[in-house]
């Protein structure tokens, strides 16, 4: 008994002479700041893509920073201005995708006989995944108008070095190299299909 009052003891004394420890929260407020949360996921849980949904859009939402905390060196006004129409257009890609993965998780590919028990439930996961799948054409719209912006004549043999990535994304949509419009309609396309397919099930068919 004694050994564990002597232990108690000393704890008390520690914790009353040690000092607290400074924990210093920020709010965070601007565009690159809400960018940075987002992140993979190993498993890709809904819950995961929804939480990065949201840091994007909360991006799209935000001021940005000065341009002296930008994600890249702003050397003057005119990079300044392309840096955010390639920033616009590289969040809205990121939620193309997003939504394209959220989409996946909801999207049943194939109506098999035996799903029948299942028909209502399924018919609603096909809906929640077609949703998905129309908010990745907005956004894919919204991603061709950014990149539009950015690579108008007065860009040219402009390259803002340290987003390279970005600026390739914007030279893609430009050529017609990337093209999620086609994916999107492809998979609506089948999806429909898929609808069809369990709509016309019934205990006949089971």
């Amino acid at each position: 008994m004694k050994k564990y009052l002597k232990f108690f003891l000393l704890l008390t004394i520690m914790l009353s002479v040690s000092k607290p420890v400074d924990l210093h929260a920020y709010k965070i407020l601007y565009a690159e700041q809400f960018y940075r949360l987002y992140h993979q996921h190993f498993y890709q849980y809904p819950e995961d893509t929804m939480e990065n949904i949201h840091y994007l859009g909360m991006a799209l939402r935000s001021d940005f920073a000065n341009p002296l905390n930008a994600l890249a060196t702003i050397e003057n006004e005119k990079e300044w201005e392309k840096y955010r129409y390639l920033f616009y257009m590289h969040v809205n890609l990121k939620l193309v995708d997003s939504y394209l993965k959220l989409g996946m998780k909801y999207d049943k590919r194939n109506a098999y006989f035996y799903n029948y028990p299942w028909k209502f439930s399924n018919l609603d996961s096909l809906e929640t995944a077609e949703e998905c799948y129309r908010y990745a054409l907005n956004f894919w719209e919204d991603a061709i108008e950014w990149s539009d912006k950015a690579a108008e004549h007065k860009f040219a043999w402009m390259f803002i070095e340290e987003i390279q990535f970005w600026e390739d994304e914007s030279f893609r949509i430009q050529t017609g190299d990337l093209n999620y419009q086609k994916t999107i309609n492809r998979e609506l396309d089948r999806l429909q299909k898929v609808r069809e397919a369990f709509e016309a099930m019934d205990q006949n068919t089971y």
